[in-house]
C-alpha cells in the first residue's frame, strides 16, 4: 500500500510540474564560448559535444591555451576559475594561483644596497612560484565535471603533438622577451627557430609537453607534482639557480574560496576573492559610486568621478590586500557600504585629489602589458565559468625545466619585494603580500558573472594593473544595457593609485574633454596603443538569445556559440 501511495503521490507531483504556468527552470538552450584563441574556442565546443558540461569544457580550453597560447598561460602557472553551476545557484572559485617555494623569504630579490633586483625577480627559474594550473584542472573536473581528466585533455595533448601555426600575437608577445628566452637552451629551443622569433604559419610541435599533460591525464595531480615528472622539474630549476624543491610540488593544495558578492541594481555581482584583489577593488569602485547616476553625467564627468574611485580603491589594495591565508584582510570593512561612503565623502566632484593627499604614496614607473589570458564559458544547461589564466609576463620567466616541456611562470613579482616597491606592473604592496613560504601572491585577475533577472553575463581579461578596471567598464556598459561586443569593444581609462595619472586608449577622448580634466586636476596620459584582450558571454532569458564576443583589439581571439 505504501509503495502505491509513493507512486501515486509520484504521478501527482509530475502532473502539477507539467500543468500549464508552472515552468521548468530556464535553460540556455546553446552553448557559448569567447577565447583568446580560435583553436582553444573549438575545443572548448569539442569537449561539449563529446558530453562534457562547462566544467570539464573550462579544463579543456585552459590546456588547450596552454599550448597554443604559451606567452600568456600554463601549465607552469595558474589562475582563478569562477564557476557557477545552473542547477543548485552553488558558485564557487577555485584558486590555483602560485605559491612561494619554502625557500622563499622576504627580501630575496634585494641586493646589498636593498634596491630590488628586477631580474632575479622576473626572469629565471628563481622567479618563478609553485605551479597551481594542473592542480586546479584535476580538481575541477573530479569535483564538478561529467568526463574524466584523460578525455578533457586529449585535445591539449593533440595540439601539443601535432602542433599549431604561429600568430601575429605570438610574435608580438615574444619581440619582448625573446632576449630572455635566448638564455635559456631549453626554452629556446622549443619556441625559437635558431634563435629567431618563427615566422608566421610556423608550425610549433611542444613534443614533451604532450609527454607532460599525458602524465597529468593518466595520474591525476600525482602525474605532475610527485614521480619523475617532479624530479626532473626539481633538479632542472634548481640547477639553473631556483629553488624549488620536491616537497613543495608534492604539498601544493588547490584551494576554493568563496566569491566576492555585490548587489548591484538588482543583479548579483560574482567575482574573485582574495589573493585576488579584482572583488573587492571592484565592489569598492560600485560602493562608491553607486549614488551617482553615471548614465546622466557628461563623459568627462563619469571619467572623473569613476577614476577617483578607481584611485581610492587601489590605494587599499596596496595597503590591504594579500593572501588570506597568510594576512588578515579586513573584508568586512573594505566592502562596506559604510566605509564606502567615507571614501566617496572625500570625492569632490569639481577637483581631483592628488594621490599624494592619500596614504602609502610613492613615485612608480608604468608598465604595459598584455599577457595574462581569458575566457568565457556557458553550456546549454546554464552552467557558467569566468576564467583568468597566466604565467604573468610573456612567456613567464622565460624558462623551460628540461625534459619536460613546462615554461615556468615569474608570479614571484607580484608579491611586494619591498614595502611600497613597484612590480613589473606599476603596483605597490606592503606586509599583507610580503613574500613568505608556502604563500600565494596578490593578484589582479577578476574573472566576474553577472546573474540578472533577465541577463546574465560571464566576462574577463588579461592586462596586468588594468584588468580590474577593465572588467568594472564592461560590467558597467552590461548594466547599461549593453551586449557582449560592447562591453569587449569600447574604449577604456584607467588610474590604478600610483602613477598618479589617467590613461587612455589612444582616440579615446577629444582635446576639449582632455583639458577640461586636466582643468580638475587630473594628469591625463594618452597612451599609444590599446590594452586588454576581453571575452564575453550573455544570455538573455526574455529573448532567448545566447551570445559571445571576443575583444577586437587581438584578431586571434574566438567567440562561438551553437
Amino acid at each position: 500500500m505504501r509503495r502505491s501511495l509513493i507512486g501515486i503521490a509520484g504521478l501527482l507531483f509530475g502532473l502539477v510540474l507539467a500543468a500549464p504556468g508552472i515552468a521548468e527552470e530556464p535553460r540556455p538552450g546553446k552553448a557559448a564560448v569567447a577565447s583568446a584563441h580560435g583553436l582553444a574556442t573549438d575545443t572548448g565546443h569539442e569537449i561539449l559535444q563529446a558530453g562534457g558540461n562547462a566544467f570539464d569544457a573550462a579544463v579543456a580550453v585552459s590546456a588547450a591555451l596552454a599550448v597554443v597560447e604559451p606567452a600568456s598561460s600554463g601549465i607552469g602557472g595558474g589562475g582563478f576559475w569562477l564557476l557557477h553551476r545552473a542547477s543548485d545557484g552553488h558558485s564557487i572559485m577555485v584558486d590555483g594561483r602560485e605559491t612561494a617555494p619554502s625557500e622563499a623569504y622576504r627580501d630575496m630579490y634585494l641586493d646589498e644596497d636593498g634596491e630590488v633586483n628586477r631580474d632575479l625577480a622576473i626572469n629565471g627559474p628563481l622567479a618563478a612560484g609553485i605551479p597551481g594550473a594542473p592542480a586546479a584542472w584535476a580538481h575541477i573536473v573530479e569535483e564538478y565535471g561529467q568526463l574524466d581528466l584523460a578525455t578533457v585533455l586529449a585535445p591539449a595533448i593533440r595540439l601539443a603533438r601535432e602542433g599549431f601555426p604561429v600568430d601575429e600575437k605570438y610574435r608580438r608577445l615574444m619581440g619582448w622577451r625573446d632576449d630572455v628566452v635566448k638564455r635559456y637552451p631549453e626554452a629556446a629551443e622549443i619556441f625559437l627557430v635558431d634563435g629567431e622569433i618563427p615566422e608566421l604559419g610556423h608550425t610549433l610541435v611542444q613534443e614533451d609537453l604532450a609527454r607532460t599533460l599525458e602524465k597529468l591525464a593518466e595520474n591525476g595531480p600525482d602525474g605532475f607534482y610527485k614521480g619523475e615528472l617532479a624530479r626532473k622539474m626539481v633538479e632542472s630549476v634548481r640547477g639553473a639557480g631556483g629553488i624549488w624543491s620536491a616537497e613543495d610540488l608534492a604539498s601544493y593544495q588547490v584551494a576554493e574560496r568563496e566569491p566576492v558578492r555585490t548587489s548591484l541594481r538588482g543583479h548579483e555581482l560574482l567575482t574573485a576573492s582574495p589573493p585576488s584583489s579584482g572583488g573587492i577593488a571592484i565592489a569598492q569602485i560600485l560602493n562608491m559610486v553607486e549614488p551617482w547616476d553615471l548614465s546622466e553625467k557628461t563623459r568627462v564627468e563619469r571619467i572623473h568621478l569613476l577614476s577617483e574611485a578607481m584611485r581610492r580603491a587601489y590605494r587599499d589594495r596596496a595597503l590591504y590586500l594579500g593572501d588570506p591565508d597568510f594576512a588578515e584582510i579586513p573584508s568586512e570593512m573594505l566592502l562596506s557600504p559604510h566605509y564606502a561612503a567615507g571614501l566617496r565623502s572625500t570625492i569632490r566632484t569639481d577637483r581631483a585629489t592628488p594621490s599624494a593627499m592619500l596614504a602609502a604614496d610613492a613615485e612608480l614607473e608604468f608598465a604595459e602589458s598584455d599577457n595574462t589570458s581569458h575566457f568565457s564559458l556557458m553550456d546549454d544547461d546554464g552552467n557558467l565559468v569566468s576564467a583568468t589564466l597566466t604565467i604573468n609576463l610573456p612567456y613567464g620567466s622565460g624558462f623551460v625545466a628540461e625534459g619536460t616541456g613546462v615554461l615556468l611562470n615569474n608570479e614571484m613579482d607580484d608579491f611586494a619585494a619591498a614595502p611600497g616597491e613597484p612590480n613589473a606592473y606599476g603596483l605597490i604592496g606592503f606586509a599583507a603580500n610580503a613574500i613568505e613560504p608556502g604563500k600565494r601572491m596578490l593578484s589582479s585577475m577578476s574573472p566576474a558573472i553577472v546573474l540578472g533577472p533577465e541577463r546574465t553575463a560571464v566576462l574577463g581579461t588579461p592586462g596586468g594593473s588594468r584588468i580590474i578596471t577593465m572588467v568594472l567598464l564592461g560590467i558597467l556598459d552590461f548594466m547599461d544595457g549593453n551586449g557582449p561586443e560592447s562591453w569587449v569593444s569600447s574604449p577604456r581609462f584607467h588610474h590604478q593609485y600610483q602613477p598618479d595619472e589617467i590613461s587612455l586608449e589612444p582616440d579615446f577622448l577629444t582635446e576639449e574633454e582632455i583639458s577640461e580634466l586636466q582643468s580638475l586636476g587630473h594628469e591625463v596620459t594618452t597612451r599609444d596603443r590599446t590594452w586588454g584582450n576581453m571575452h564575453g558571454v550573455m544570455w538573455n532569458r526574455e529573448t532567448g538569445q545566447v551570445e559571445a564576443a571576443s575583444d577586437p583589439r587581438w584578431e586571434e581571439g574566438s567567440s562561438r556559440v551553437e
